[in-house]
């Protein structure tokens, strides 16, 4: 029933589309007004109660249950929309705490098996084949060569040898020195030898600060490293039947961290994106570096394990002005890990660990 006292049928005339200007619209295609959504939750569930939606959109189910005392799990295949609803919720007056967890290992798995695996129980030389074709897919998507002979360096695109990471885990410092190594040993020999210093490596995933570790770690040898991730679109077909896949060159994160007593501070001083990533006309709109940040979040003890997001900055229209510091109180003094994770107006997301001492007073 609704406010006038008459029974709902089953077209519902009484919500009304969000106008422009709106305090609740996030700028998604498929936002649904609030109203909408709370009509169908109260109908359905109980304060308490655990609502899921498999397609979260903008955030607007799980901003709704939450307001609504409900728990809520929600999911989407979106990076986009993924970061859409965690700055919708953390928008919310005492949002409880959750976890944004991404599962895409799992789901480049599957992909993987799906697409290249024959099926069934695989021999080992069946799986090198499907080892294979999924980086000579990875490769051609890239718009490179596929390369013989090596064993880490996979391909090659304008006189720059390619590595492809696997779909199991992140690119290490361990595999990048391999692939130094072997593209030290080809220098001069047969006709696939290097005839420029340059190596791109692809993953799905990076080990933490592995840009600027191993670009130190390989100075001396003079061998030139871009760092690009493999995007989701290439699990798309209509994506990669386009030839528009894009693969983002990692961006660079500065931190600075201190402490006082108990007390910690972390702040961000400076973070590049390479411009060849960037279309002209945003770049030309960058007057200062921060402009690159939209969100930021701090795990202030991290173990190795997932990213717990302790204590967040974002813009928001009432606030584009983003703060660049955070602190935080530590209950015992310690040597602490601090990890903090960027999350760019393109929707790539950069790490840096740093590590803080607090001293009782």
């Amino acid at each position: 029933m609704n406010a006038y006292g008459v029974l709902l049928q089953d077209l519902w005339l009484d919500i009304k589309l969000m106008h422009n200007k709106s305090t609740e619209r996030a700028n998604y295609p498929t936002q649904k007004p609030e109203a909408l959504i709370e009509r169908i939750v109260k109908a359905s569930s109980n304060a308490g109660d655990l609502v899921l939606d498999c397609f979260c959109g903008s955030g607007t189910t799980a901003a709704v249950a939450e307001k609504l005392g409900r728990k809520w799990i929600t999911c989407d295949l979106g990076r986009f929309a993924v970061h859409t609803a965690r700055k919708r919720l953390l928008g919310i007056p005492d949002v409880r705490p959750f976890v944004v967890q991404n599962l895409g290992k799992y789901e480049r798995q599957q992909w993987q098996a799906g697409q290249f695996a024959g099926g069934g129980a695989e021999t080992p030389e069946q799986a090198d084949r499907r080892q294979r074709a999924y980086t000579d897919f990875i490769l051609r998507t890239y718009h490179a060569e596929p390369s013989t002979g090596y064993a880490w360096l996979h391909g090659r695109k304008a006189e720059r040898f390619v590595h492809v990471g696997g779909v199991d885990g992140p690119v290490t410092t361990g595999d990048v020195t391999k692939l130094v190594l072997e593209f030290k040993r080809a220098v001069g020999t047969g006709k696939n030898a290097p005839t420029t210093n340059g190596i791109d490596v692809l993953g799905w995933d990076f080990a933490f600060e592995l840009n600027e570790i191993t670009k130190q770690a390989v100075e001396a040898s003079q061998v030139q490293l871009r760092f690009k991730r493999i995007p989701r679109d290439v699990m798309d077909k209509r994506a990669v039947e386009s030839g528009e896949v894009q693969f983002f060159e990692m961006a660079a994160l500065n931190v600075k961290a201190s402490a006082k007593g108990l007390i910690a501070t972390v702040e961000l001083t400076d973070f590049v994106i390479p411009p060849d990533d960037v279309p002209e006309s945003v770049r030309g709109g960058i007057a200062h570096w921060s402009q690159w940040v939209d969100f930021w979040a701090v795990d202030w003890d991290h173990h190795g394990d997932t990213f717990h997001n302790m204590a967040q900055e974002y813009r928001t229209k009432k606030s584009p002005k983003l703060e660049l510091k955070a602190n935080h109180t530590y209950a015992a003094a310690g040597e602490y890990r601090v990890v903090v994770k960027v999350i760019d107006i393109l929707g790539n997301d950069t790490t840096k660990s740093v590590t803080v001492t607090v001293k009782a007073k």
